[in-house]
């Protein structure tokens, strides 16, 4: 289950605070909410970053978004893991993700850049413990790679959730940032013999490809099709 639709009733924008405010580029920031959530649920792997034993740690991460929480999980052994479950209140963490969406080459070396979209989210990370929180946030991890897909797949069983834990981390404090647009060259760089422009960037699929020991008779699903 990806992102759900959210009540009418809440706030339309993230509040801004000192952490979600950029330095540099400012106008570049938004905390509109359906603009954060579509960052995220395009996102396939997200950036999960915290302290430990006093030195930053970084890790790629899969993760799903049910409304106004993010979940990612792992081993029962893994560190954030293991420390969300030691911590008190929890685990303070920062989670990013990021699309380049093109190429901006200039005519100068200083002014090429790339039209991007990220989202930064600051917050405490807690342990999942109860089972019907835990067994949404599974199917919403599953979904999330492939919308429908955890409907049509077997759930896990005992021994796998004894092995899997599950953080959740609350949409509180959370910017988006973009660039979009051309070539930003300084006037007297324009009649320089340099190609300049912008190169787009795709992402795309191409045809999923049959695991050799399917059951006769099954096909690729519609869901996957739509891809």
């Amino acid at each position: 289950m990806q992102g759900t639709a959210q009540p009418t009733s809440q706030p339309a924008a993230y509040t801004p605070t000192d952490r979600t405010v950029p330095t540099r580029s400012a106008e570049r920031a938004s905390y509109d909410k359906d603009l954060v959530h579509s960052i995220l649920d395009e996102a396939y792997v997200c950036h999960l970053g915290f302290v430990r034993d006093g030195a930053p740690v970084v890790l790629p991460t899969l993760f799903g978004r049910v409304g106004d929480r993010l979940y990612v999980h792992g081993s029962t052994g893994s560190r954030p893991l293991r420390m969300t479950g030691q911590a008190d209140p929890g685990l303070p963490v920062c989670l990013t993700v990021t699309h380049v969406d093109a190429l901006i080459l200039a005519r100068s070396a200083f002014h090429h850049s790339m039209n991007y979209r990220s989202v930064v989210v600051h917050g405490i990370a807690h342990q999942v413990t109860d089972p019907e929180e835990k067994r949404i946030a599974l199917d919403a991890l599953v979904d999330h790679v492939v919308p429908g897909r955890s409907a049509d797949s077997r759930p896990a069983n005992k021994k796998e959730l004894a092995a899997t834990s599950v953080i959740r981390l609350d949409l509180n404090e959370v910017s988006a940032k973009l660039r979009t647009g051309g070539v930003n060259d300084e006037p007297e760089d324009l009649a320089l013999p340099h190609w300049a422009g912008v190169v787009p960037l795709r992402k795309g699929y191409d045809a999923p490809v049959d695991d050799p020991d399917l059951a006769p008779g099954t096909e690729v699903p519609a869901y996957l099709k739509a891809l």
